[in-house]
């Protein structure tokens, strides 16, 4: 092995059809299919660096030392890796976001994305797109749809080895754009992880999930048909399913707050005036504000005037998860 070090790139994803619920945990094997976009300009950098020297791994994001939870993910990652490889060195992990951390935007897809590619590449690994997927999969579901470029959709699978994310479409396919409302930067109560666990304990979950492929065809025919109206149904919709699931959980789970809400009434609003903007909210308080990217400018501005959003971030479609 002659490279020891790596560094990898990924963008967050927002879920058109979501992902909430595992039928394995351990391998996070999920309930349904999901469909997403990329989003660019958002990004987590991670370098991987496999020395001899180190006792054990060691973790930094954005400046800080983790240890914990956060790093036993890691590690377990990089078991998997050094499994692979054949080798026994621990790695120095270095991490950072350009966006809030834990906060509903997918954090922990563009980092799992990013070290999945790196760790690989520093352990000499040259795999297909497919397997740093199913890799990515493994520290968090939904960092396995970072990983492909601009429309992706994360096939369930029938196991571990075909549980994998795939391009549908290319990011210049559609012009569209992500302005997301940020109403609370920070960290939500329940992370995504312990509220799948929850999902099973609504007694909705059972016909969110047996609607599921209806849903994914419909989305799926919306992107490649560049369908606005008939992605801005689904999504909504979609987005509903997730959270009224989230809310009838034992315990419930609310993430929206006020201003949540005030955008989501703004959004339907404005579309009944004719803009053409849909919103989807992923497990947290932020809303995302689907629309083209000729009215992205227009779109983030309106959003700034509601009371409570603190901040607006604005994204084009993204790529594939690269090295830097």
């Amino acid at each position: 092995m002659n490279s020891h070090s790596a560094t990898a790139q990924a963008s967050p994803n927002i879920a058109f059809i979501k992902y909430w619920g595992n039928r394995d945990s351990a391998l996070r094997l999920p309930v349904n299919g999901s469909i997403s976009m990329n989003l660019d300009g958002l990004f987590t950098r991670t370098s991987v660096s496999f020395q001899p020297s180190l006792a054990l791994d060691e973790l930094v994001i954005n400046g800080r030392q983790v240890g914990g939870k956060g790093l036993e993910r890691v590690s377990g990652i990089l078991d998997l890796v050094r499994q692979a490889a054949g080798i026994a060195f621990r790695a120095e992990v270095v991490s950072e976001n350009n966006f809030p951390t834990g906060a509903g935007i997918a954090s922990s897809a563009s980092a799992f994305a990013a070290l999945a590619l790196a760790a690989t590449r520093a352990a000499g690994l040259e795999w297909p797109e497919s397997a740093v997927s199913r890799l990515a999969r493994l520290g968090s579901g939904s960092a396995s749809r970072s990983i492909p470029s601009g429309f992706v959709e994360w096939k369930m699978g029938q196991a571990d080895d075909d549980s994998v994310a795939v391009s549908i479409a290319p990011p210049e396919h559609w012009d569209l754009a992500d302005c997301v409302a940020i109403v609370s930067s920070g960290h939500k109560a329940t992370g995504s992880t312990e509220g799948h666990a929850l999902a099973p304990t609504s007694p909705l979950q059972g016909a969110r999930v047996a609607d599921a492929p209806r849903r994914l065809e419909l989305c799926r025919r919306a992107v490649l048909e560049r369908d606005f109206n008939a992605l801005a149904a689904i999504i909504e919709l979609d987005s509903d399913m997730m959270h009224a699931v989230m809310m009838t959980s034992q315990p419930q789970l609310f993430y929206w707050k006020p201003a949540t809400l005030a955008v989501m009434e703004s959004v339907r609003s404005w579309r009944n005036d004719g803009l053409p903007v849909a919103y989807t909210i992923d497990a947290g308080p932020n809303v995302h504000v689907i629309c083209p990217q000729a009215e992205m400018a227009q779109v983030a501005a309106l959003m700034r005037e509601i009371p409570g959003v603190l901040d607006v971030l604005q994204a084009r479609v993204g790529g594939p998860a690269r090295l830097v």
